[in-house]
């Protein structure tokens, strides 16, 4: 017997909460009384047919501050046609990975209708989430009570009552036990070992759980440079130029462990299901805005905004401010310059110990003004890309990824860059490469991990002094969890987790040679990176609503373009160094030659795999479909 959605009860008081909506305080009642029935309407009549409740009932509400917080859940059945809705692939019993129906649910391994782990709690909170973002519009012209709050037939309510100011935020809850589990397996206890990724990926989602994967798999590729490394740095320290084998091993290394990961990546994802998943159409994103009408593709009553303003925009205000940030950032390389002559300088005048300490002071000063420009950069990208007014979150994405890593490349790179190719001291390049990765792994772990965990921590001392001062009868447990989550911060995503690991990346690949200890350094920071990273994760941040992922995205496609240039780069430091002039004393177009015929033969290695990638995707469209 077919189960419909209409069938269902959604009348329970009381259920296992799973999102917390927060609204404003002086919201009123009349658009408190319409959300409620909006929710937990029938499908068929545009609800969203979920559970709901308030966090404090009317007693509780005389005892303590009243919040303006609800609760969200859904009963088991409620979940299960969910995960029908959404398209999760799940393991059937012949251990064929396929799309979950609900009537087809027993062929699916591990299900049993007494069991109630079938779905993850982060899976169950994203279908929650899919089913609050789709609750549209019917014939309501505007939110009751908010006359400003405009509608159409189709808008997303939950994104129009973000962006009026209604709703405040919307947030997953932490399960504690859970959590417990899981910090347990993986950070609290520091060894060597694997990270519980399917752990992370149970409890945060695909898309957490490809960042940790990535870094895990990133740390130990590094080990074989860092292995490699050590004696030869020990060995010919003094030697500046004798790089060439370590070079020759850059260029191999840079391209095999991009390949490896994405083979490893595909086998995460088939096993999780998200390889397979349909790509659902996507929304225009909240900040997008234009003038109402009808989407000629979908057929649909949206806002609507010209590309060519959208291209003038792009083209006469971002490509300029991009280009005047390029050029301030060159010319304050050009400053550190002046500082590192007038530094070796008075080295050379007086020659005294701490004349010797003060050669490394311009590269640290440097290190910290890279690292604050590129912070405020990021600002600037972020409201130019928002200015542009992209219709779609993945347009939006892209467009800020591009701004930023040309930026952060021409920012942290170009000084070395400089050195290398035009100053060609390979002892100051040495130098400058180790102060500036050094340098930039202490701030990131200040600013990303230690000082927001000391600011939580503060925090939730606060919160357990108010609640040790309430003298209630209730059990309050629910409720200081509640008030102390949403005052944490919001994770806003792994664009900063991949971009550090990417600048990480282009050190390491691109100048290594000249300071073969690049890799041993970035293995010690990355082991701290993972632990880090998931204290702050757990911690720190709000639980982040899981996102299905098939890959890491655009970011492979900017790893595989560092690769490139350091492919490029290399080839250049083995064609300056004496040993390999040696061989070609005469002539300089042999070794010319041989350099482009290197990377011609790379870049054509590249762009196989980007047809096979390509390829790949359509079979998997054709599959799916």
């Amino acid at each position: 017997m077919k189960v419909t959605l209409s069938a269902l009860n959604t009348s329970e008081s009381s259920f296992t909460p799973l999102v917390v909506i927060e609204l404003a305080q002086d919201v009123k009642e009349e658009t408190k009384e319409w959300l409620k029935n909006r929710i937990i309407a029938k499908k068929e009549d545009g609800g969203a047919q979920l559970l709901f409740r308030p966090l404090l009932n009317k007693y509780e509400q005389e005892t303590l501050e009243n919040q303006n917080l609800y609760l969200v859940g859904a009963s088991k059945i409620r979940m299960l046609l969910g995960a029908e809705a959404v398209g999760l692939v799940k393991e059937c019993n012949d251990n064929t990975m396929r799309a979950f129906t609900y009537r087809t649910r027993q062929n699916f391994k591990g299900f049993d209708d007494n069991n109630d782990d079938f779905l993850t709690m982060a899976e169950c909170q994203f279908i929650i989430k899919h089913e609050l973002e789709n609750l549209r519009a019917k014939d309501e012209k505007m939110i009751p009570g908010y006359p400003q709050a405009k509608l159409y037939p189709g808008k997303s309510l939950l994104r129009r009552l973000l962006t009026s100011g209604i709703v405040i935020q919307v947030f997953p809850l932490h399960d504690n036990e859970a959590l417990k589990k899981l910090e347990d397996s993986w950070y609290t206890r520091f060894a060597l070992k694997y990270q519980p990724i399917d752990g992370i990926r149970g409890y945060f989602g695909e898309t957490i759980a490809l960042y940790f994967g990535f870094l895990e798999y990133f740390t130990f590729a590094l080990i074989p440079m860092a292995v490699i490394g050590l004696p030869y740095y020990l060995f010919v320290w003094e030697d500046y130029d004798k790089y060439v084998i370590f070079a020759s091993f850059n260029l191999i290394w840079s391209t095999v462990i991009l390949e490896v990961w994405k083979r490893g990546c595909a086998d995460m994802t088939y096993r999780w299901g998200t390889l397979l998943m349909k790509r659902k159409f996507e929304e225009p994103r909240p900040g997008f805005h234009g003038v109402l009408g009808i989407n000629p593709i979908t057929g649909k009553e949206e806002p609507l905004y010209p590309s060519y303003k959208r291209q003038l925009r792009i083209y006469l205000v971002s490509l300029p401010f991009v280009c005047l940030c390029l050029y301030f950032s060159l010319y304050v390389m050009m400053i550190y310059f002046d500082l590192e002559v007038w530094a070796l300088g008075l080295h050379e005048n007086s020659g005294s110990e701490w004349t010797s300490v003060l050669l490394y002071v311009p590269s640290i000063i440097y290190a910290i003004v890279i690292e604050i420009m590129n912070r405020l950069y990021r600002y600037a990208a972020e409201f130019l890309t928002s200015w542009e007014n992209h219709r779609l979150e993945s347009a939006y994405q892209n467009h800020l990824i591009l701004k930023v890593l040309v930026f952060n490349f021409l920012n942290c790179f170009a000084s070395l860059f400089y050195i290398a190719f035009v100053l060609k001291d390979m002892k100051l390049l040495r130098q400058s490469l180790a102060t500036l990765l050094i340098t930039s792994q202490i701030l990131n772990q200040i600013v990303e991990s230690l000082l927001p965990y000391w600011l939580q921590r503060k925090h939730g001392v606060r919160v357990k002094r108010k609640m040790q001062a309430l003298k209630t009868d209730i059990d309050a447990t629910l409720y200081e969890q509640v008030i102390l989550e949403k005052e944490m911060g919001t994770y806003l995503g792994t664009f900063d987790d991949y971009l550090e690991l990417f600048l990480q990346f282009g050190y390491v690949s691109l100048f290594s040679c000249v300071y073969p200890l690049a890799a041993a350094f970035a293995v010690l920071n990355n082991f701290t990176e993972v632990n880090s990273d998931a204290l702050k994760m757990c911690r720190v941040f709000k639980r982040p609503f899981s996102e299905p992922s098939a890959s890491i995205g655009v970011w492979q496609l900017a790893f595989e373009t560092m690769s490139v240039i350091s492919v490029v780069t290399n080839c250049a430091l083995i064609g300056m160094s004496p040993q390999v002039n040696a061989v070609f004393p005469e002539s300089k177009a042999d070794l010319i030659l041989i350099v482009v015929a290197v990377e011609a033969g790379n870049l054509l290695q590249q762009e196989g795999i980007f047809r096979e990638e390509r390829n790949t995707h359509t079979m998997q469209d054709f599959v799916v479909a």
